[in-house]
């Protein structure tokens, strides 16, 4: 890995630190689908999947539909998708409400390395290859990366910390 810069860039915060990123990727992502919602860029989309209650579609692809098999019986779902506008190359970020850096990997923001972002998301209707959806903060196009059913005896840990 390469050196760290804390010369900020014009898209920078003071505090922001960015590294050169790597010239090879180390394994390739297929996107399975596409997120349509209301939110046309990303400065439209809320801050996270809990604040909207704007209806969503998951538009899987025809050939992964096979794998929608029993989903209607999940009321929630895990969501994974790809921020394909984001910034990948800063390690220190400042987010507006806190106003001092941060390490990337201690916040939800979508500047990341790997920008995948997660969200759980309530299963309204399955119809075909199609998923309406709820909770969700993307904006109307982002690739799809996977979808996952959600178990609340596995995935809901009440006692955790956060930042």
């Amino acid at each position: 890995m390469s050196n760290a810069s804390s010369v900020p860039c014009a898209s920078q915060r003071p505090g922001e630190v960015a590294i050169d990123l790597p010239l090879a990727t180390d394994a390739g992502v297929h996107f399975i689908g596409r997120i349509r919602t209301v939110y046309a860029t990303r400065d439209d989309c809320p801050k996270n999947g809990r604040a909207s209650t704007a209806e969503a579609v998951i538009e899987l692809d025809a050939r992964y539909a096979a794998g929608l098999l029993d989903i209607e019986h999940c009321s929630h779902l895990i969501v994974l998708y790809w921020m394909d506008e984001a910034r990948r190359d800063l390690m220190h970020q400042v987010p507006g409400h806190l106003g001092r850096p941060r390490g990337t990997f201690a916040l939800r923001s979508p500047v990341r390395p790997n920008p995948i972002a997660l969200s759980v998301v309530e299963l309204l209707k399955v119809e075909g290859a199609k998923l309406t959806i709820r909770h969700i903060d993307c904006r109307d196009g982002t690739p799809l990366i996977d979808i996952k059913p959600y178990f609340p005896t596995t995935d809901s840990i009440p006692d955790a910390r956060r930042p």
